[in-house]
């Protein structure tokens, strides 16, 4: 028998709005939601064990309850609860996935040392790192930027703004040069399986993550080819009460991190939920 969370009568009266997931998507949408009037219940299923600092601060927030260790695991969209791993289940009202992306490869050797590029949000963190290296060289710095798609194309344009020199290949490379020791430059290069290399003064990954969809895939929710849970202009997904924001999300083919910043998407995503909170009471008195 599974174990089944124990609510108030009065907090089952209230709306109620279950995220799974608790990444900066997720976490964007709760600041969102608790500026607002909205008088609801808010659960963030995390599958994070640990509890960093950022969901603590949302935790201590009386509407909010974060379940660390306790990702969703199954869907039902007609009784509208969610089940985590660990068999509690929680009812919603609205149902908001944002379960991000994962690595499409294995994890490559002196990774650490490099910048990376998987959303719109990392722009401004790769262009301040950008700098940083730029400052230490004295000079225009020569970069060597892995991957294919819409996020290497993205970091492609961050760094020619930025100023860098690029040079991009779509050849996995085996491992990371690193600097001499005491650099603090992060690599001087990569070496790829056949040990042929090329340098540089910064190393970017940009390769295309895949969309963790398998919550909404076992749900019954439209997805696209390449992966990521489909997605209209209002962050609905196929299913009645069920949004999608994040990394996870997909609009137009292409994955909504690549379209729209965390904080943005959780604006525009959390206006909608009130609004369908409003709506769906209206309806059934009708």
């Amino acid at each position: 028998m599974s174990a089944t969370s124990t609510v108030s009568a009065d907090s089952q009266a209230r709306p109620r709005i279950v995220i799974a997931g608790a990444g900066p998507a997720a976490q964007a949408l709760v600041r969102q939601l608790t500026r607002t009037p909205f008088a609801g219940g808010i659960t963030v299923l995390s599958n994070r064990d640990d509890a960093p600092e950022e969901l603590l601060e949302l935790a201590a927030l009386p509407q909010v309850s974060v379940r660390f260790g306790q990702p969703a695991s199954y869907i039902d969209p007609d009784s509208r609860y969610v089940t985590t791993s660990d068999g509690l289940e929680f009812s919603y009202d609205q149902l908001v996935i944002a379960t991000g992306s994962s690595p499409a490869a294995a994890p490559l050797a002196g990774e650490g040392r490099c910048l990376s590029y998987s959303t719109i949000d990392d722009a401004a963190r790769l262009g301040e790192a950008v700098k940083a290296v730029t400052r230490v060289l004295g000079r225009r710095p020569l970069g060597i930027l892995v991957g294919t798609g819409t996020a290497a194309g993205q970091a492609e344009a961050v760094l020619r703004a930025r100023g860098v020199r690029p040079i991009r290949t779509t050849q996995r490379p085996a491992s990371v040069v690193p600097t001499l020791a005491g650099s603090t430059l992060p690599a001087a290069g990569i070496v790829f399986e056949d040990g042929s290399s090329m340098a540089g003064d910064l190393v970017v990954l940009a390769e295309e993550p895949i969309a963790r969809d398998a919550l909404a895939v076992s749900a019954g929710l439209k997805t696209a080819r390449q992966g990521g849970i489909v997605i209209g202009r209002d962050f609905r997904t196929s299913v009645p009460g069920i949004w999608a924001i994040g990394d996870a999300a997909v609009f137009d083919g292409v994955r909504l991190g690549l379209l729209v910043a965390a904080s943005s998407a959780a604006s525009v995503c959390a206006s909608q939920l009130l609004q369908a909170g409003l709506a769906e009471p209206l309806a059934e008195a009708a």
